[in-house]
């Protein structure tokens, strides 16, 4: 699809956005306009078999994601967020590099209640941060099942107050491949399947 190609294009070597322009960041919204014009998913939070599984994130306005890049000796790897709709569950995974043996996990454990046939709202309920090799992170998914098997992490592992920590995201966007969010904060995501 053309419009999917404009916007791969638009974002690549942009760092998932870390390296993007004012320039660059108002071709990249023109670029998924277009394409959310086009969404062949008119009801994206109803197709739980495209919505479903592990998504790695390629560009976001998001300061809060972002921003971890900016800590000392920290590099942002990639990031994940993965989706579990038989339990309404999302796993936001960011992996931080730096030294050597410093290599770090940053996650958020949230619920999701679908609220439209686009929007979902979210209550974060679980954060844990910590080195990748304290507790063998091997990856998304397998980090995934030792966190819904109920293990506690050598790390700063903590609840979250889901009353306190919430918000909502549009799926504007939804095919096999590819996804568009837009959340309450004015942030787009934009994520491909992994």
């Amino acid at each position: 699809m053309l419009g999917k190609e404009t916007l791969l294009e638009k974002i690549a070597g942009k760092n998932r956005g870390l390296l993007s322009t004012e320039v660059d960041k108002q071709a990249v919204l023109a670029a998924i306009a277009q394409l959310e014009d086009r969404n062949p998913t008119p009801r994206p939070v109803e197709a739980g078999e495209l919505l479903n599984g592990d998504w790695r994130l390629l560009y976001t306005t998001s300061k809060g994601l972002l921003n971890i890049d900016q800590f000392p000796l920290l590099k942002l790897g990639q990031i994940y967020q993965c989706v579990r709709v038989q339990t309404q569950s999302i796993y936001n995974i960011a992996e931080v590099y730096g030294l050597p043996f410093l290599e770090g996990v940053i996650s958020v454990v949230a619920k999701f209640t679908p609220v439209s046939e686009r929007r979902i709202e979210v209550k974060f309920e679980r954060s844990i941060i910590g080195l990748q090799r304290l507790f063998s992170y091997q990856s998304p998914a397998s980090f995934i099942q030792e966190i819904e098997a109920g293990k506690k992490f050598t790390a700063l592992d903590t609840k979250i107050n889901s009353n306190r920590q919430q918000g909502w995201v549009d799926i504007t966007y939804l095919d096999s491949d590819l996804r568009i969010g837009r959340g309450n904060e004015g942030s787009i995501f934009v994520l491909t399947k992994v």
